[in-house]
């Protein structure tokens, strides 16, 4: 029926095989969602009419049988009377209330089937509906974890190609020449007056324990000649 193209083609749907093509999946996913939420309130309302057509014909149904009743207890009158015409014109009526029952009794059991079919596609709807709504958090999560895997995939990227290295090595070199120019800085300088002095006192220095050794050598090899 064509009242369940559009459900029929979002419940037989692949929502992996969409989600693959589209673009952005969080909203191809929300759109999904919205859109089987909008189909479900159609389908619900399609089924509430028809359900209140069932009752209205249902209704009518009672009334016909009831005049029917009626036409044949009043043939059944006409004929304990002996007027043969008044039953008979009684028993025409009866027929006609008769065969407007079957009618409506037609028309309440096609009712019956379609909503029958409207349960069944709401109860199918509802589930996937539901699952949709637990897959989604895990979809979209899933969604973003990729993505974030994908910046920093292309920022390694970027970081091994040939134009960041040279920028590397460029830095390398300006930082070289920075420490040697650093170097450079006290090269061919007068010492200072105080710094020749500390040169001194550590030229003393040194000298004495230089001076200590020898004697300790000295006393060590009286000791062994003794």
């Amino acid at each position: 029926m064509g009242i369940f193209t559009r459900f029929r083609d979002i419940v037989s749907s692949n929502i992996n095989a969409m989600l693959d093509k589209a673009e952005d999946p969080e909203k191809m996913i929300k759109l999904m969602i919205r859109e089987m939420e909008d189909t479900l309130i159609e389908i619900k309302s399609s089924c509430a009419a028809v359900i209140a057509g069932r009752k209205k014909a249902q209704r009518k149904l009672d009334e016909i049988s009831e005049r029917r009743d009626l036409w044949e207890e009043r043939a059944s009158l006409a004929v304990a009377k002996g007027k043969d015409n008044l039953a008979r014109e009684a028993l025409i009526e009866k027929r006609r209330f008769s065969n407007l029952a079957e009618s409506l009794e037609k028309e309440i059991s096609e009712h019956g089937v379609l909503i029958s079919q409207y349960q069944d596609d709401i109860s199918e709807l509802e589930n996937k509906l539901s699952s949709a709504k637990e897959k989604k958090r895990t979809l979209i999560e899933r969604h973003r974890k990729a993505q974030n895997k994908k910046r920093a995939q292309e920022d390694i990227r970027r970081m091994d190609s040939s134009d960041t290295m040279s920028r590397f090595e460029h830095l390398e070199s300006r930082i070289e020449r920075m420490e040697a120019e650093a170097d450079m800085v006290n090269f061919g300088r007068t010492p200072t007056v105080d710094e020749e002095f500390e040169d001194i006192t550590a030229d003393d220095d040194i000298e004495k324990e230089l001076a200590n050794l020898k004697a300790a050598a000295y006393d060590d090899s009286k000791e062994t000649s003794k």
